[in-house]
């Protein structure tokens, strides 16, 4: 027995020995994360969504209100400057200054941008043509688009570019030079002394420059198509088959530059006088004057575009 219990006292250290052996369990410990929860996630996206929207809006928002201000602003202009006209008239020797300036100034520029797209519409259109044997209708086909779209648009542009930039710039310089106060200080209205005269010279000039810019066009085409072996003749039968006898088409194009050159006369002229900050203001006034001319004759050309010729309105 004695020996018994001293085996069994025996034992106790071989079994302290094993537990000290085995490694220590684990103990159970609650998971932790340094991630946020889901739902903070979800509030914060969701204010910044919020945000984002709020700060669209107000960009939207003040957007739409400068472009409806800006409208308001030609509005009134074109109202006072005919109310002018109307009323005194405009002086004969501005009135001839200006038309000198603004169209005659403009013809070549406009007679070699409208010849060269007439012929390289004729360059495409032949090749195009001549796939399906019907190469003997090119001279309608560069005819309608040159005095359709291609003339009045590129000699709007080139209005925009070269006139208008003119105006804004001479407004301009004497808006900074306080001259344009000085006409006030005498009871001369710069609506009529500045504004008018300009407005009807573009109104009288743009499309009488449409016109021979539409003829060099054509021509620019005719040679093209000659030179790629489509007559002369041809090319004059296929303007008479496929334009109105009327010559609905050419007046349709012509009065896309009436409302053109409204647009580049009450742009150029705006620009100018609201223009300020000396020589970097005067520079800062004519181009914002170009890109908006150039920006606005191309948007009222989808739109007359479509009244003119799609809608069957006029």
């Amino acid at each position: 027995m004695a020996t018994q219990k001293t085996g069994a006292r025996g034992s106790l250290p071989d079994d302290k020995k094993a537990d000290e052996q085995q490694p220590p369990r684990p103990q159970s410990e609650p998971p932790t994360s340094d991630s946020p929860p889901e739902n903070v996630i979800e509030e914060a996206a969701v204010e910044a969504l919020e945000e984002v929207g709020e700060f669209g809006a107000r960009i939207a928002n003040g957007t739409i209100i400068s472009i409806l201000a800006y409208f308001g602003e030609m509005l009134t202009l074109l109202g006072q400057t005919f109310q002018s006209l109307f009323r005194r008239g405009v002086y004969p020797s501005d009135l001839v200054r200006q038309m000198s300036v603004i169209g005659v100034d403009t013809i070549p520029i406009a007679v070699l941008t409208v010849g060269f797209s007439g012929a390289v519409l004729a360059l495409y259109t032949v090749n195009t043509l001549r796939a399906y044997g019907v190469e003997s209708l090119v001279g309608g086909i560069v005819a309608l688009s040159i005095v359709k779209e291609t003339g009045p648009i590129l000699c709007g542009v080139m209005l925009a570019a070269r006139a208008g930039s003119a105006i804004t710039a001479e407004i301009g310089s004497m808006k900074v030079s306080e001259q344009i106060d000085a006409l006030r200080s005498m009871a001369i209205s710069p609506i009529e002394y500045l504004v008018a005269p300009r407005l009807v010279a573009c109104l009288i000039m743009l499309p009488l420059v449409c016109v021979i810019a539409d003829a060099a066009g054509v021509f620019g085409g005719g040679v093209v198509a000659s030179s790629m072996g489509v007559s002369f003749s041809a090319y004059v039968s296929s303007l008479k088959q496929l334009m109105e006898p009327d010559g609905s088409d050419i007046t349709k194009g012509l009065l896309k530059t009436v409302v053109f050159g409204i647009i580049v006369a009450l742009v150029g002229c705006r620009e100018g006088l609201q223009t300020d900050g000396g020589a970097t203001g005067v520079g800062q006034s004519t181009t914002r004057s170009v890109v908006l001319s150039i920006v606005l004759i191309f948007i009222a050309n989808f739109v007359l575009s479509f009244l003119l010729f799609n809608s069957g309105l006029v």
